[in-house]
């Protein structure tokens, strides 16, 4: 980001929350989200972890404390300065677009949770605030960071990525708070967002949902064998096979 420039939706949003994003229910799962993935991903102490879409750094700190080496990035400068604050030692940030991730097999694993990055590549589009798509718009954003993802893990190095389901999101659907566009599988929501002092701004959200088949299928174009794949809940990380009600994937892979 120079001059001003934002290169993503999401900046904006992320520099009214601040840390206030701390206060939202889905983030008082952490700890429990941590250490499903520390027995599920096989982490041990002075492995290196990727955490693509770190946000203000939950899940790095999470790691962190139990001596796994975490860098974390993020496109909200905001957050990658929160997320340094009070840092464990051996966790580290800088501000990246998750579009393009420099690694080259750099780490032992790589997360990306909650919508940190993945999910939120498509939509909201630089000079189309309507976030439909234009001629030079990449046909699949997300894609990208996953395949940024897969090249920044050894071979053979473990990959955790959450998604947000198109079973939930189409069969909860507000029409007076948004839409679906069936074509994408972006949904887009018009909400509130409160920052530290409870100031209330009303913003854009637009989120890429997915089905298991094509979490399956982006994966293997990536790179990546899928080893699980679970339907979870915010600070409900489970061993769930697929189903219609909860709101996020776990997707559970290898780097070939």
């Amino acid at each position: 980001m120079t001059d001003g420039v934002r290169d993503h939706w999401f900046e904006d949003l992320a520099d009214h929350l601040g840390s206030a994003y701390l206060r939202y229910s889905f983030t008082k799962g952490t700890e429990q989200e941590a250490a499903f993935l520390v027995e599920v991903l096989g982490l041990v102490p002075g492995m290196r972890v990727l955490d693509v879409g770190c946000g203000p750094g939950r899940h790095a700190h999470a790691l962190g404390r139990l001596g796994i080496d975490v860098h974390g990035v993020d496109i909200s400068e905001r957050f990658v300065e929160l997320a340094r604050a009070d840092a464990p030692r051996g966790v580290t940030f800088s501000r990246l677009d998750a579009r393009e991730l420099p690694f080259g097999h750099e780490f032992d694993a790589a997360i990306s949770l909650c919508q940190g990055a993945f999910g939120l590549a498509d939509g909201g589009l630089t000079g189309d605030t309507a976030g439909h798509r234009t001629c030079d718009t990449p046909l699949d954003p997300d894609g990208a960071v996953l395949d940024g993802i897969a090249r920044s893990v050894r071979p053979g190095g473990a990959v955790a990525v959450s998604a947000f389901s198109a079973y939930f999101q189409v069969q909860w659907l507000d029409p007076d708070r948004g839409s679906f566009d069936a074509e994408r599988g972006v949904n887009h929501e018009r909400t509130d967002i409160c920052d530290d002092a409870g100031a209330s701004v009303e913003v854009d959200l637009w989120t890429t949902c997915f089905t298991p088949r094509e979490l399956r299928l982006l994966a293997d174009r990536s790179g990546l064998v899928v080893e699980h794949l679970w339907s979870v809940r915010p600070g409900e990380y489970r061993r769930a096979k697929p189903n219609l009600d909860s709101e996020e994937f776990l997707l559970i892979a290898s780097v070939r």
